[in-house]
């Protein structure tokens, strides 16, 4: 697929695990673990799918996964696996080198997020891409910094920090364009001043959706994570986001999905829902 000049690829960098209660919130299990069945610690399937963007002389990479830098504990609480799916090996396929990343926007710069944007390189953590410059919104990086108790354990430092010691971070205070062909929407519900990128040549337009709506379900306006600050700020974001995906015949990239990493988005007399699975 190429939109605006760009072609658009689905990049897996791992699978996870999270509470499926807290991913849709006061929605009821019975409703929720028809299509996200649960384990035996409540947790339910995740993808961690990071979008690639190759064009205009630039090779961009939208957020990067979990990464790999975990102690044993937090892998067993999140079931981190990234058995044939790291974000190197996943790069490689489309014949991607780390190197060869010329800019990571992140969404945001929560652990799912951001992880895979640092490395360990034996005693020091780097940028896992040397040559890139890396996006984020300025009110996000102050967040990240000041996190309340609710997403205090989402912030990792050593999956940002070293970007600013680097000099590699280019931090923002607004949406709009933020390269060629590329703009973002900032959102406040999930955490403050999440970016969503959207990508559109006037004809064609994806929303890349992070956690405003992470996976299918989600697209319904009630289905809200209860990680959200915020989520009746979410629910007016989501509104106003698929209003404009039904209107404009927008494409949905979902980045948890475990099965499914692209749609539209449909309207009928109950609401939102997300419509046909669409290939990338």
């Amino acid at each position: 697929m190429v939109i605006g000049g760009y072609e658009v690829l689905a990049i897996e960098t791992g699978r996870f695990r999270l509470d499926g209660g807290a991913m849709f919130g006061v929605v009821p299990k019975p409703l929720w673990e028809r299509i996200a069945p649960a384990d035996e610690r409540n947790r339910i399937a995740m993808a961690s799918r990071s979008m690639l963007l190759r064009g205009n002389g630039r090779t961009i990479l939208v957020d990067a996964g979990n990464g790999d830098k975990y102690s044993d504990k937090l892998r067993d609480i999140f079931a981190f696996d990234t058995t044939g799916n790291d974000i190197v090996t996943s790069l490689a396929r489309y014949g991607v080198a780390p190197g060869d990343v010329t800019d990571v926007i992140l969404t945001h710069l929560h652990f799912d997020h951001a992880g895979g944007a640092t490395v360990r390189v034996r005693d020091r953590i780097e940028p896992a891409f040397p040559r890139a410059r890396y996006h984020v919104q300025r009110a996000q990086w102050d967040a990240a910094h000041r996190p309340t108790e609710r997403d205090r354990a989402s912030y990792i430092p050593e999956d940002f920090e070293p970007l600013m010691e680097e000099g590699v971070l280019q931090l923002r205070d607004d949406d709009g364009e933020i390269l060629p062909g590329i703009t973002t929407l900032v959102c406040y519900g999930h955490t403050t001043a999440l970016q969503c990128p959207v990508v559109s040549d006037g004809k064609t337009s994806l929303v890349f959706c992070a956690d405003l709506v992470p996976m299918r379900p989600h697209v319904q306006l009630p289905w809200i994570m209860g990680y959200d600050l915020r989520p009746l700020v979410t629910l007016e974001e989501k509104r106003r986001v698929l209003r404009r995906a039904v209107d404009e015949g927008w494409l949905l990239f979902f980045q948890h999905d475990p099965d499914v990493a692209m749609s539209r988005a449909v309207e009928d007399e109950k609401g939102f829902r997300a419509g046909p699975v669409i290939s990338i």
